[in-house]
């Protein structure tokens, strides 16, 4: 490798999902992660036993519903930051009101077991996919409604 080589070779690799205006932006993603979360807390609250095969499986629900509130989370604020501008707003003047709850209710999903704050978390995200596939004028897209 020559010396100009080695001074313009990258020092650390970055992965990120782009700043610029790629367009690529659905809150699928975030609603699949918030539906994971739902599930898991279905599933702890119906889990029976205190054997180590219980604890264990009890161990890998609760690991899968933080990651996978994580995952909503980050997934939110790609949307809440990069996606959504000042007209959006205008046009939706509750929307960083919309998206604090939802961020709070990933939050409180990743330290608690609770279906009702997991279905919260699902219908927060649902609104936000309404807002979000209204703001393109998108007719072929169904609308979430709860339930």
């Amino acid at each position: 490798m020559s010396m100009l080589e080695h001074i313009l070779r990258p020092s650390r690799i970055a992965f990120a999902h782009c700043d610029g205006p790629c367009g690529v932006y659905d809150p699928a993603s975030a609603r699949i992660a918030a539906e994971a979360v739902l599930s898991m807390a279905k599933k702890l609250v119906a889990l029976e036993g205190d054997d180590l095969a219980t604890e264990n499986t009890k161990s890998r629900y609760i690991a899968i519903k933080e990651e996978q509130a994580q995952v909503a989370k980050q997934e939110l604020l790609i949307l809440w930051t990069d996606y959504f501008k000042p007209p959006h707003l205008e046009a939706n003047p509750d929307l960083h009101t919309t998206f604090w709850n939802a961020a709070k209710l990933c939050s409180q999903n990743k330290v608690e077991v609770n279906v009702d704050a997991a279905q919260d978390l699902v219908d927060a995200i649902g609104a936000i996919h309404n807002i979000f596939w209204a703001s393109k004028n998108r007719d072929d897209v169904p609308f979430y409604t709860a339930g």
